[in-house]
């Protein structure tokens, strides 16, 4: 399995047409990609997983994440077993325990405890009669001790929203040895007023959420910075520019740590497949 250079992230290949995703797929391995990522926030994520698979021939397919809460740990080792006996080991699990709001918003009360939630959800899938390797799945990590159980119990960690300084962060806590994964969200606009416009209410979504703001300010960003959406944080989150500001960003993940990074780019349209984006930046990261 894989996974070094860079990977695309795309909600698109997920939530897309199925038909244009399993093009895009097919296109995105061609162009030298190295794993797909999808996400998960309801679903049936895990037949995305085997129809990305059936498009493509040797690109990884991993999911950033699968939503613990959402599935049965059963159900993942069975379609684990199942798609890898089918198409070889290219399926990286990437599992995590997602949001307050978000999950609660459905079932009250039903988040709690995320590092001890993590931990059951692993022993449960370890406990089948067809566990997934732990070569084979990360975890979605941020903090110290999600990290740490990242590093002891899977084969790496795949943070989300995050800094090149927060990935030397986890390279430090992770040690040598487990994979550090993470993604990297771009505008390719040289224009400022542009980017903020296409990003700003993207990225108050997602600071909305408690673990990503907390992250933040354990990081060294203000309150406000989060509550404003500062030039600063933005900065620091999207890379905006041409493709060689996004190939230096890219770069300083890797410098910091990182064994992968999955691009996701952000369009004017989020359900639009960013295809020539993807083809721009392409031919820009053959340069790494």
């Amino acid at each position: 399995m894989d996974l070094a250079g860079v990977g695309v992230w795309s909600s698109q290949l997920r939530y897309g047409d199925a038909g244009e995703a399993a093009e895009a797929a097919a296109e995105l391995e061609e162009l030298g990609f190295t794993a797909l990522w999808i996400p998960d926030v309801g679903g049936p994520v895990l037949d995305s997983v085997g129809q990305l698979l059936s498009s493509t021939k040797e690109v990884v397919i991993a999911t950033g994440i699968l939503n613990l809460w959402m599935h049965e740990p059963a159900d993942v080792a069975t379609a684990y077993a199942s798609l890898t006996a089918e198409h070889g080991e290219r399926f990286l699990l990437g599992i995590g325990v997602s949001h307050a709001p978000l999950i609660d918003s459905k079932e009250p009360g039903l988040y709690k405890k995320p590092l001890a939630a993590t931990r059951a959800y692993l022993d449960a899938i370890d406990a089948t009669d067809n566990p997934v390797p732990v070569a084979s799945r990360v975890l979605a990590a941020l903090g110290p001790k999600m990290l740490e159980l990242s590093a002891t119990r899977s084969r790496g960690a795949h943070p989300y929203l995050v800094t090149p300084d927060h990935t030397r962060y986890a390279r430090e806590h992770l040690g040598d040895g487990p994979l550090l994964l993470p993604e990297q969200t771009v505008l390719l606009t040289k224009d400022k007023d542009e980017a903020r416009a296409l990003g700003t209410d993207w990225l108050r979504s997602y600071l909305a959420l408690p673990n990503y703001a907390n992250n933040l300010l354990r990081s060294g960003f203000t309150q406000e910075d989060v509550s404003s959406v500062s030039d600063r944080l933005f900065d620091a989150i999207i890379a905006w520019g041409d493709e060689e500001t996004v190939l230096r960003r890219v770069n300083e993940h890797l410098s910091a740590g990182a064994d992968h990074v999955c691009v996701q780019v952000l369009t004017a349209d989020p359900r639009e497949f960013p295809r020539a984006q993807w083809r721009q930046l392409a031919a820009a990261l053959r340069n790494l």
